[in-house]
C-alpha cells in the first residue's frame, strides 16, 4: 500500500538526510520521481518552489507536498491525499525526534571532544555535496528548456537563475524578495 511505502521512504530520508532540507531534496527527488514514480520531475520542481515559498523548513514542506501528490496521483481522493501528506511528514520528522531525544544528553557531554569535532568536520563536505547535487538535479530541460527547443524560455530561465544567485549571494538581497521578483519576471516574460 502506498501509505506504507510513503512512511518507509520518508523515514529513511529523515534518517539519512544530513544537511537539512536542501540536502534532502536530492534524496527526495530520487525516491519520489525515479524509484517510485509517484510524480514527474516537473511536479517535483513545482513542489520545491512551493516548499521554498511557504513558511517552515523546506524538507518538511517538501515531504508534506510529496505525500499529498503521491496519493493524489494514485487516484485515492482528497481525504486520503491529506493522510498521505501527514504520513510523509511524520515519517520524515520521526527519526530526528528519536535521535534528538536519545543523543541530546550525550552530545552535550561530549561535544567538545576531538572525536565528535572530527565527525562534524567530515560531515561538512558531504553536506555541501548534497546541496550541490540538489541544485544540479533541478537544472533540467523541464525547468530551463533547451536552446534548440525554446530559446526564449532557456535564455530567460538561465538569466533568472543567474540573477537570483547573484542577488542573494553577492548583493545580499532578501531571498523572499528574490522569489517575488523571479515570479513576477517569469510571469511577464514566459507567459
Amino acid at each position: 500500500m502506498i501509505f506504507t511505502d510513503l512512511f518507509v521512504t520518508f523515514f529513511f530520508i529523515g534518517l539519512f538526510g544530513f544537511g537539512g532540507g536542501y540536502g534532502m531534496l536530492s534524496l527526495i527527488q530520487a525516491e519520489v520521481v525515479h524509484n517510485h514514480g509517484w510524480m514527474t520531475t516537473s511536479e517535483f520542481t513545482d513542489i520545491v518552489a512551493i516548499s521554498q515559498m511557504t513558511p517552515g523548513p523546506i524538507g518538511i514542506n517538501s515531504a508534506t507536498y510529496c505525500g499529498y501528490t503521491a496519493v493524489h496521483n494514485a487516484g485515492l481522493g482528497e481525504p486520503l491525499a491529506i493522510l498521505g501528506s501527514l504520513t510523509a511528514t511524520a515519517a520524515l520528522v520521526l527519526p530526528s525526534l528519536i535521535l534528538m531525544i536519545v543523543i541530546s544528553r550525550m552530545f552535550l557531554k561530549y561535544m567538545h571532544t576531538p572525536t565528535v569535532q572530527s565527525v562534524f568536520a567530515g560531515l561538512r563536505p558531504a553536506v555541501v555535496g548534497l546541496l550541490g547535487a540538489a541544485t544540479l538535479l533541478l537544472i533540467t530541460p523541464d525547468n530551463f528548456s533547451t536552446p534548440s527547443e525554446n530559446p526564449w524560455r532557456f535564455f530567460i530561465s538561465t538569466a533568472l537563475f543567474a540573477a537570483t544567485f547573484a542577488g542573494t549571494m553577492f548583493f545580499k538581497i532578501n531571498p523572499i524578495h528574490m522569489i517575488a521578483y523571479s515570479a513576477a519576471a517569469g510571469a511577464l516574460l514566459l507567459y
